[in-house]
């Protein structure tokens, strides 16, 4: 495995790592550049899933036989190593989901329609991905809060003085994301916390992009529930995390009912777990879990900070080398640079994205186009759709060099 320690930031070495990349799209050699959909896998991260699947593949919790046994140590490790990543502090505070979209939906339903009454108020913003929105537009309508939005720059950022504009003594609830899925824009969350904890409001951090691609550290910045999945972070689909404060986690109802999430049960009541067990109802899925935790510590072995400098010069090369191409327009970019992570958006004149990326994909480039589950900021931004590039740790130059040489391909079809 390729590690900071060892060998330093090397690209080259990394992208030994992806089996995936050696392989090609179109007869063309791969050029993936739609991470923050879902990211590649390196080969620790498929051989630690074989390795449960091959030779355990028993169920956790259930059993006294050592093949059960050591699947309950292999589960519980995962969420230790998941632990130490985020900084959590607490026992009890780390819930496997499915994805970031259950963990939002877990929050919304289970503390929001619990502590959210008719007049309260729920801040969120426009660039929000719909997995952000749509639970708290559902929790409005079922207490009949009142949702307010962050106002926005034209370039589709934020600022911490936005954020206190909505702020008021009703504010129960801030959802907000810490790294835009379009932009890469990443606002001031320590600071909004702040300002949302001294009006009394609870803070929910989207985090399915920026864990990903920055260290996080939860208890520094005070996050009250944070929620990531595994499939954009090497990790595989199918397996997510919720973070919450133990004592919120712990005032929750569960979100399902089921097996191994009970104390006891008699035939008109039952009592259950505290978190995280209350919510993680029958049969998790145990090898995700397991690939999840080795994806963090191939991360953890080059370093988050590495992999963020690295994503950060990427960008930068590629906005200079795709604002050369006539009639390309960064989407969220601004001129002051806003975005943090290594994603970048664009139109080409009025050319559809959806057109562009098949042309791009039959120059063996993978990216994505669309509204990018982002309605709402679509319609702020005045656009039909992007095209969307976003990189990692296995992307190089050359591969950005690709893009802009198939971009080339398109002006050339529609000339």
């Amino acid at each position: 495995m390729s590690t900071k320690q060892e060998i330093g930031f090397s690209v080259e070495a990394i992208r030994r790592d992806f089996p995936i990349l050696s392989e090609t799209m179109r007869g063309k050699p791969l050029v993936y550049l739609d991470s923050a959909a879902t990211s590649l896998k390196p080969q620790a991260v498929i051989d630690a899933e074989v390795e449960y699947l091959t030779k355990i593949s028993a169920n956790i919790h259930r059993g006294v036989y050592e093949l059960s046994e050591r699947a309950t140590l292999m589960y519980d490790r995962a969420r230790e190593t998941i632990k130490a990543f985020l900084g959590v502090r607490e026992d009890g505070e780390v819930v496997f989901t499915k994805s970031a979209t259950e963990a939002s939906n877990i929050i919304s339903r289970s503390w929001g329609l619990k502590f959210v009454g008719a007049d309260d108020e729920i801040v969120v913003s426009e660039l929000e991905h719909h997995a952000n929105i749509i639970p708290w537009q559902e929790v409005a309508k079922s207490t009949g809060a009142t949702l307010r939005f962050v106002p926005l720059s034209a370039d589709g950022s934020f600022d911490l003085e936005a954020v206190e504009s909505v702020l008021s003594n009703r504010t129960r609830a801030v959802a907000i994301t810490g790294m835009s899925n379009v932009t890469g824009f990443c606002p001031p969350i320590k600071e909004i916390v702040a300002a949302a904890h001294a009006a009394g409001a609870v803070v929910i951090v989207d985090g399915a992009q920026l864990v990903s691609h920055a260290p996080v550290d939860v208890a520094a910045l005070d996050v009250d529930f944070l929620t990531f999945s595994g499939h954009k972070m090497c990790g595989p689909t199918g397996i997510g995390v919720l973070y919450g404060k133990r004592d919120l986690l712990n005032a929750m109802d569960p979100f399902l009912y089921g097996g191994d999430m009970i104390v006891r049960v008699k035939k008109d009541r039952a009592t259950y777990k505290e978190a995280p067990d209350k919510f993680e109802s029958g049969t998790p899925n145990i090898s995700g879990a397991i690939g999840l935790g080795a994806a963090i510590d191939y991360l953890s072995s080059i370093g988050m900070d590495a992999i963020h400098e690295h994503e950060e010069s990427l960008l930068r090369y590629a906005r200079e080398r795709l604002l050369d191409v006539s009639e390309v327009e960064l989407i969220g970019a601004g001129d002051s640079g806003m975005a943090a992570g290594g994603i970048v958006s664009f139109t080409f004149g009025d050319i559809h994205s959806h057109d562009i990326g098949a042309i791009l994909d039959s120059e063996g480039v993978a990216v994505r186009t669309g509204m990018h589950c982002a309605h709402p900021f679509m319609r702020f931004l005045g656009v039909n759709g992007t095209t969307r590039a976003s990189f990692y740790l296995y992307n190089t130059r050359s591969d950005v060099d690709q893009l802009v040489r198939a971009l080339d391909r398109v002006r050339e079809t529609f000339a």
